[in-house]
């Protein structure tokens, strides 16, 4: 839908926070490392907007690239009069480091397609690996 729509100015993507979790237990057993990642969109258009899903392009270590597209921002579609604010948190799971960006698509007011883009983060597996520790953004 990216290339029908148009990246609305005054849409923002901020990651607030990425939380790494080593987790043997009760994630996968080829992806035992969760990046939990905290993300607020900021409308700071003049135009309402409704978001309707995402799209996420991770880039592993090896080289290999995953494409995630799906309905909804966790289960929702966020609806945002200009000046507000929709903040939420998910996660990937990774065997090695990767770095994930992406876009999320919607509607302004008037029904015409928009996206605004989700700026690329890093999710690098530490060193040392403790239950729970917060990476350098």
């Amino acid at each position: 839908m990216a290339d029908l729509s148009t990246e609305l100015p005054g849409l923002q993507v901020k990651i607030d926070r990425i939380v790494y979790v080593h987790d043997t237990g009760n994630l996968p057993i080829d992806a035992p490392h969760a990046f939990i990642y905290f993300i607020t969109i900021i409308n700071l258009s003049n135009t309402t907007v409704t978001l309707k899903g995402r799209r996420w392009v991770i880039c592993e270590q090896a080289g290999t690239q995953k494409v995630i597209e799906g309905a909804g921002i966790v289960g929702k579609e966020p609806n945002l009069k200009p000046g507000e604010k929709f903040s939420y948190n998910s996660y990937h799971t990774s065997d090695c480091n990767s770095s994930a960006e992406g876009s999320f698509h919607g509607i302004d007011e008037q029904g015409i397609p928009i996206f605004v883009r989700i700026p690329r983060f890093d999710m690098n597996i530490p060193n040392t690996l403790p239950g729970a520790s917060e990476p350098s953004e």
